[in-house]
């Protein structure tokens, strides 16, 4: 069974569309870990504009929650990730006008800062991942910068397949490199857009180990209920 990492961003985009505690991202993660979630994942934006830095200082304090911060390459945020101390970090790239997450990490540019700040969260024992684009030059460059995993970014392939376009070829791009990470020792993860049809398209790549998914999550729970949304996913990743 591949692994399911639950993404609760939304729960406190939720709360703080109305400035108070409803619903609490705290209560959140314990509530998913309670019906099958391997582990939470919260992303600590610069703008602060849905997790804050005491719901991540209160979540990473559960006990036997497996919790992956996301933050970007800033380093007044790095410095707080290293106090809150989580289980996981994975480092992605952050543009304040952007929706969502856009795209991987630009590691040719970035390579030597990355590098440094992995540096710092391998010193604690933090199991470090990178956002990435399905690039083979970038699973060998994540190896050369030491990374624990990378996450590879399925938006594009998502996009294509919710608009029932051929897909073939992005599939087969996420298949080479979760094949070449393999090889070069990394844990493999997928991410972005991902719901139910692209997770079971996905699952059959035996190399991917974990899934991460958010929004689709979040939006479905609100038919159907957060548990019985998990369930499927779960099914779906057996």
């Amino acid at each position: 069974m591949k692994r399911l990492g639950i993404n609760i961003d939304h729960i406190a985009t939720l709360r703080n569309a109305r400035g108070e505690l409803h619903p609490d991202p705290v209560y959140a993660a314990q509530f998913v870990k309670s019906n099958g979630a391997d582990s939470i994942t919260i992303h600590l934006r610069e703008d602060r504009r849905h997790i804050k830095d005491i719901d991540a200082k209160k979540i990473c304090a559960i006990k036997n929650l497996k919790v992956n911060l996301e933050i970007s390459t800033n380093m007044a945020i790095v410095k707080t990730a290293l106090k809150i101390k989580p289980n996981y970090i994975c480092i992605v790239p952050e543009n304040r006008k952007e929706i969502t997450t856009e795209g991987g990490l630009n590691l040719k540019i970035n390579k030597d800062k990355i590098k440094n700040i992995i540096r710092k969260f391998k010193k604690k024992e933090i199991r470090s991942s990178l956002f990435i684009n399905p690039s083979l030059n970038d699973i060998q460059i994540s190896k050369e910068i030491g990374v624990d995993c990378i996450e590879i970014h399925t938006g594009h392939l998502a996009n294509l397949v919710k608009s029932k376009r051929d897909y073939s070829k992005e599939f087969t791009r996420i298949k080479k490199c979760a094949v070449l990470a393999n090889k070069l020792g990394l844990d493999i993860h997928a991410g972005h857009g991902l719901d139910y049809k692209t997770t079971k398209l996905l699952s059959k790549i035996k190399e991917i180990k974990e899934f991460n998914i958010g929004h689709f999550i979040i939006g479905e729970s609100i038919f159907f209920g957060l548990s019985k949304v998990i369930k499927k996913f779960k099914k779906i990743t057996k």
